[in-house]
């Protein structure tokens, strides 16, 4: 149910009947400014209120949660209000204003149509990398903020999952996927000229969504992205008005899909028997739910601090150290912008995150633990063939890593980044001995990104170059080349 919609419907109704709040709030026993906040789309009422008001005000319950909005003026007043709620609008540091009788449906219309204007200006095609980097910013702290738990996007999951009848035992199936895509009043056709761009398109007038041939996509990524698809109509997603809610709608998209593969109550039981034994693990939860390693781990932390009260960190980075997706709520000490987010952002070398592409466990699970400023960490890295090669890591402080496999590892690096003397340089006798000796030619992409997204700081450099240098000093070919 939309909160916005059902307050205006209420509303609609109410005043239809010549009621006032206060008269409405004697016949369903509710006070009057609980009923306000009900049409003002802040508080969502209980069954047993919808029922209530259904009599109160003789309208059919179906009538009261039509996601149909009964007037035009209904129709601007919810979209002012949603266009006050996203980060473009927040930005402008104005206050928030009500769309109540004193501002006149032209005044309305105005207003709403210059947020319109300013949104498509303000869209991820035109945003300036400072404008990307201050919405992801505001995402990544309202994520922290809740402990990477999200009820609503967990409750919508629980819904779709009593239509197919999945309790979390053996693997969501092609049976249960046709069951939720039916019961939100859609079916699924597969194609095989999918546009290049698209991961799916829904098509709704005719009620069905295109994702490309299973000889396509492998299993697993065929399956996340018809639920992917299917998030944005379960949670009732309007089409994105800003860069941050085109960055939370793909937060919960992502997050419904593990929520459906890995129902809530099933993952919990899972988790909890596995901390109780001191032996939780990510690719048990992969292998238990059939998802891949990276759904897996984002759904470790979405339930982990709610439900078993460790606070963690995820990290998805590539073998040079660029961070692709983080998260932490455990304050470990992952690289920053200004605005708060770590994407873009390049690890410490001495992370495991980042040591694991050049361990002799590459393709295993690489634990370690790592001292920093913060205190001391522990993580665990799979480096994904599925990803690139990217390195997927999952990691908590020291006195919880009793709770996990892994934990007996002596592999233990010490990180002081940011500081100069960490990773970025090499051992002052280093620098010493090959002072104006080593040179490096960085990649082209690399210092191209590097323009395009000013105040992202680069890899490590010459430091990496000179004990590169030092290491192939002596290597058989070069002492043949020399003579």
């Amino acid at each position: 149910m939309d909160a916005l919609v059902f307050g205006q419907r209420l509303r609609h109704f109410r005043k239809r009947a010549g009621l006032t709040l206060a008269e409405l709030g004697e016949r369903v026993g509710r006070p009057a400014p609980f009923l306000s906040q009900v049409e003002n789309g802040k508080r969502e009422p209980k069954l047993s209120d919808i029922s209530a008001l259904s009599a109160a005000l003789s309208t059919p319950v179906a009538d009261l949660m039509s996601d149909a909005l009964p007037s035009r003026r209904a129709e601007l007043e919810v979209a002012f209000e949603r266009a006050q709620q996203t980060y473009t609008y927040k930005s402008l540091g104005l206050e928030h204003l009500r769309a109540g009788a004193g501002l006149s449906d032209e005044a309305l219309e105005h207003l709403v149509g210059m947020f319109e204007a300013l949104s498509r200006t303000s869209s991820p095609a035109k945003a300036t990398p400072s404008e990307l980097r201050a919405a992801n910013g505001e995402v990544t702290a309202r994520l922290r903020s809740r402990d990477g738990y999200l009820e609503h996007v967990e409750q919508a999951a629980r819904q779709v999952l009593s239509a197919c009848d999945y309790q979390g035992t053996g693997p969501l199936t092609s049976r249960h996927i046709t069951d939720i895509t039916t019961a939100l009043g859609f079916r699924v056709r597969l194609v095989d000229d999918l546009p290049q761009s698209a991961r799916s398109v829904i098509d709704g007038r005719n009620r069905v969504i295109y994702t490309a041939q299973r000889n396509e996509l492998r299993t697993r990524q065929a399956r996340k992205a018809i639920l992917q698809t299917l998030a944005s109509v379960a949670l009732g997603h309007p089409p994105p008005a800003s860069t941050e809610e085109i960055l939370t709608q793909r937060l919960e998209t992502a997050y419904f899909a593990a929520a459906v593969v890995a129902p809530e109550s099933a993952a919990v039981a899972f988790l909890r028997e596995a901390a109780s034994g001191r032996d939780l693990a990510i690719e048990d939860l992969r292998e238990h739910f059939y998802m891949s390693y990276e759904m897996a781990a984002q759904r470790f932390t979405n339930l982990a601090t709610r439900h078993l009260e460790l606070p963690t960190h995820f990290i998805r980075n590539d073998a040079s150290g660029r961070i692709w997706k983080a998260y932490q709520n455990d304050g470990a000490p992952l690289p920053t912008d200004p605005d708060g987010g770590s994407e873009s952002q390049w690890l410490c070398r001495r992370w495991g995150a980042l040591a694991a592409f050049s361990s002799a466990d590459r393709f295993d699970i690489h634990y370690q633990f790592t001292d920093t400023q913060e205190g001391s960490f522990w993580c665990a890295t799979h480096i994904s063939p599925d990803l690139a090669d990217h390195a997927l890591t999952v990691g908590v402080r020291f006195e919880h890593a009793r709770l996990f496999r892994g934990r007996r590892t002596s592999r233990q690096e010490a990180s002081s980044c940011p500081e100069d003397g960490c990773c970025r340089q090499a051992p002052a006798e280093l620098e010493s001995k090959w002072a104006g000796a080593v040179t490096t030619h960085s990649r082209a992409q690399e210092r191209l990104l590097g323009l395009l997204a000013p105040g992202i700081s680069g890899p490590p450099g010459l430091g990496e170059a000179i004990e590169f240098a030092e290491r192939h000093e002596n290597d058989p070919s070069n002492l043949q080349a020399t003579e």
